[in-house]
């Protein structure tokens, strides 16, 4: 099964990666934890281009075909892999952070970026989309508090992460069934006790 987190900026999904990961492999299942960009050694020489706060100048073009070469190498090298073992791939950002911030953020055309995601991922879906959900201003909050962390797109003007938001209640709109919203506002241990319930209730339902 392969379940991804997505999310704007300072929702928290790095923060609740491996212990979900944990409570999935406790459930009796085999899990690899993953993310984007990055996941494969190729993948995070890319993901260190892309997030440099020393590139400020890239075009959104350029943005757009990084972003989907370091996913043609995940896919191919892990995640289908994985799949076609048996395991349960649980991933940091997936297609769809590509559809919210470089489709809708920057306004590029939907139909045309779809075409592309679609080379890169060989027509992979996730089974399960999980979106931690959190407004604009208390994400960016959380993000500028921890420097250490902070890039090239957290770097971007509060009009932009709006519409990446905006992007992703939109997604969830037109797929209620492969996405699962999650209230990221609230407490940690809140917020992870949803994403087990959800989870573990899909994996159950899968194995049946």
């Amino acid at each position: 099964m392969f379940i991804t987190l997505e999310g704007p900026e300072g929702s928290g999904k790095t923060s609740h990666l491996d212990r979900l990961a944990e409570a999935i492999h406790q459930a009796g299942y085999e899990v690899i934890v993953t993310r984007e960009p990055g996941g494969t050694r190729i993948g995070n020489e890319i993901r260190n281009t892309l997030l440099s706060l020393k590139n400020t100048e890239m075009h959104p073009a350029t943005e757009i075909l990084l972003f989907q070469a370091s996913r043609a190498q995940h896919v191919h090298e892990l995640i289908l892999p994985a799949l076609a073992e048996g395991k349960v791939v649980l991933c940091d950002r997936f297609a769809d952070s590509t559809i919210a911030y470089q489709g809708y953020g920057h306004q590029t055309d939907l139909e045309e970026l779809t075409r592309i995601i679609r080379f890169a991922t060989g027509g992979l879906d996730p089974d399960l989309t999980l979106l931690l959900d959190v407004d604009i201003e208390t994400g960016l909050a959380r993000r500028s508090s921890d420097k250490g962390s902070w890039n090239r797109l957290d770097a971007k003007e509060i009009a932009f992460h709006k519409r990446v938001r905006q992007g992703y209640l939109k997604m969830v709109a037109a797929q209620p069934a492969r996405w699962e919203v999650v209230d990221a506002s609230r407490s940690l241990e809140e917020v992870q006790q949803a994403l087990q319930r959800v989870v573990l209730a899909r994996l159950a339902q899968k194995s049946r």
